[in-house]
C-alpha cells in the first residue's frame, strides 16, 4: 500500500486530537458527580467546565512560535507529556479550587494540541490527500468524545465515580508521546531550517513515485519570495487569511457545538431525563453519531470539496437548533415527549456538525495561511477559537438558567444563519490545490470565490 506510512503517521499524531476530545467531553459526565461531592452554584459550573479553555487560549497564544522554531514533532511529544501531568492532577484535586487550576494545566495541552496536530498532518500531506488526513485529527476528535462518555458510563456508579473519568487520559497521553518518538517532523518545516536532506527521506516516504526534489525546490522558492518581502506581515494580503481563519473558528465554536459537548448530559436532565446515568447513556448515543459523521468528511472532503460540506451542514445545524428551540418553547404542549424531540434534535445537530464544521474549520485554517508565519497564524486561529469557547461555554448555563431553552438556541440558530453567508462571501474552495498556489492566489488578490 503506497501511502501506508503516511497512514501510520497520521494516526499517531491524532492521537493528540483524540486527547483533545476526551479532556472536552469527560467533563460532562464528570460534572453531575462532581456536583454531589462539593454543591456548586450555576456561575461556578460554568467556570470549572470553562477553565480548560482558560489554559488552551494561553496554549494556544505560547506555542506558534515555539512550533516554528522547535518543530511539530517536538511540542507534540511536549503536550503528551502535559495530558498526563494534568490528568493525574485532576484526579487528586483535594477541592474545587485545585481541580479548576489543574483543568486550567490540560487546557494548556488542548491549546497546543488543537493547532499543532493539524499544522503537523497539512505539512506532511499530498495534496490529493491533504483533506482526508486532516479530517483524521477531527475524527481522533470524536473518538475522544466518544472514549469519554464511554469511561463516564463505565465509572457513573464507582466510587470516586468523577476522578477516574479524568484519570483515565493518561493512557492515550502514553501513546501519543510513545508513538511520536518514532515518527518524523514535516518536510516542510525542515526546508526551512536548512534540513533538505532530511525532508527529502521524508518526502520519499510520503510519496514515493513523486521527485522529492521538485517538491523541495517549490518550499525552497516560496520561501526566497517570503524573506524578500521586508514587510511581510504587514502586506495587506494577509488580511484575507485572517479573516478566513479566525471567521471559520467562529463560525465552528459559535454556533454551540461545545454547549452540546460539555452540557449534553445537563441538557437532557433540563428536558426530562430523570437520572444522572440515563442522561449519560443518552448522551454516548450523541457521541457515536458524532463519530461515525465524521467519517463522512474524512471520505468526501477531497471529492466533493469544503465548501458545498459546509453549505450543507451549516443549513442542518441551523435547523436542528431552531427545532431544539421550539421543543424548549413549547414545553407545556409536548410533555414527556420533550426529551425525544430534544434527543432527535441534538441527534440532528452533531450530524450536520460533524461531517461539516468540525473538520473543515482545521482543515481550512491548516491550508490558508503562508509557510513562513503558519505556525504563528494558526497559534492565532486557534486562540480565538478557545477565546469564543470560553464564552460561549461560560455563559451557556447562566442562559439556560437565566432567559431559557429556547431563547439560548434561538440566538445559536441565528448565528448559524450569519455563518452560511460568512461561507459564501469569504471562504475560499481549497479542494486539490497546493498549500504553495494557495499562497500564490492570496499574493495576487484573487477573491476566495475564485479559488
Amino acid at each position: 500500500m503506497k501511502y501506508l506510512w503516511l497512514y501510520v503517521v497520521a494516526i499517531i499524531a491524532s492521537l493528540g486530537g483524540l486527547l483533545s476530545g476526551y479532556d472536552t467531553g469527560v467533563i460532562s459526565g464528570a460534572l453531575l458527580f462532581i456536583n454531589e461531592t462539593w454543591v456548586l452554584p450555576d456561575t461556578l459550573q460554568g467556570f470549572l467546565v470553562s477553565s480548560v479553555l482558560i489554559g488552551a487560549v494561553i496554549g494556544a497564544a505560547t506555542n506558534g512560535i515555539l512550533a516554528d522554531i522547535f518543530g511539530r514533532k517536538k511540542i507534540i511529544m511536549a503536550t503528551a507529556v502535559i495530558f498526563i501531568l494534568g490528568s493525574v492532577m485532576c484526579a487528586f484535586a483535594p477541592n474545587i479550587y485545585i481541580l479548576i487550576l489543574s483543568r486550567i494545566f490540560v487546557g494548556f495541552a488542548v491549546g497546543i494540541v488543537n493547532f499543532v496536530v493539524p499544522l503537523y498532518l497539512s505539512e506532511i500531506s499530498p495534496k490529493a490527500l491533504r483533506g482526508t488526513l486532516v479530517s483524521l485529527y477531527q475524527w481522533a476528535i470524536t473518538a475522544g468524545i466518544l472514549f469519554s462518555y464511554f469511561i463516564n458510563a463505565i465509572f457513573a456508579q464507582a466510587v470516586y465515580s468523577w476522578r477516574w473519568m479524568l484519570f483515565a487520559g493518561v493512557l492515550p497521553g502514553l501513546i501519543l508521546f510513545i508513538g511520536m518518538c518514532f515518527m518524523k517532523d514535516t518536510p516542510r518545516w525542515l526546508v526551512s531550517k536548512n534540513r533538505e536532506d532530511e525532508a527529502g527521506i521524508v518526502f520519499n516516504k510520503i510519496e514515493p513515485d513523486a521527485d522529492a526534489q521538485i517538491e523541495i525546490n517549490e518550499i525552497k522558492s516560496t520561501l526566497k519570495a517570503e524573506q524578500k518581502d521586508v514587510h511581510f506581515r504587514l502586506k495587506k494580503w494577509m488580511i484575507m487569511p485572517f479573516v478566513v481563519g479566525i471567521g471559520i473558528m467562529f463560525a465552528q465554536i459559535c454556533t454551540g457545538i461545545n454547549t452540546i459537548i460539555y452540557y449534553a448530559p445537563t441538557i437532557f436532565k433540563t428536558a426530562g431525563f430523570d437520572s444522572n446515568l440515563t442522561a449519560i447513556y443518552a448522551t454516548t448515543g450523541i457521541g457515536v453519531v458524532n463519530f461515525v459523521m465524521t467519517i463522512v468528511a474524512v471520505f468526501f472532503t477531497d471529492k466533493i470539496g469544503r465548501k458545498p460540506l459546509l453549505y450543507f451542514g451549516l443549513t442542518g445545524v441551523m435547523l436542528s437548533l431552531f427545532a431544539l428551540s421550539a421543543s424548549f418553547a413549547f414545553a407545556d404542549v409536548l410533555g414527556d415527549n420533550l426529551k425525544w424531540l430534544a434527543v432527535g434534535s441534538l441527534v440532528t445537530y452533531i450530524i450536520c456538525f460533524a461531517m461539516s464544521l468540525g473538520p473543515i474549520g482545521w482543515i481550512l485554517v491548516s491550508e490558508v495561511f503562508p509557510l513562513k508565519i503558519r505556525g504563528i497564524a494558526m497559534s492565532i486561529c486557534t486562540v480565538s477559537n478557545f477565546a469564543f469557547n470560553f464564552f460561549v461555554v461560560a455563559s451557556f448555563p447562566i442562559l439556560l438558567h437565566r432567559i431559557g431553552g429556547a431563547l439560548t438556541f434561538a440566538i445559536f440558530g441565528i448565528v448559524s444563519i450569519l455563518c452560511i453567508i460568512f461561507v459564501y462571501f469569504f471562504v475560499p474552495e481549497t479542494k486539490g490545490i497546493s498549500l504553495e498556489q494557495i499562497e500564490s492566489n492570496w499574493r495576487r488578490g484573487i477573491l476566495p470565490r475564485n479559488f
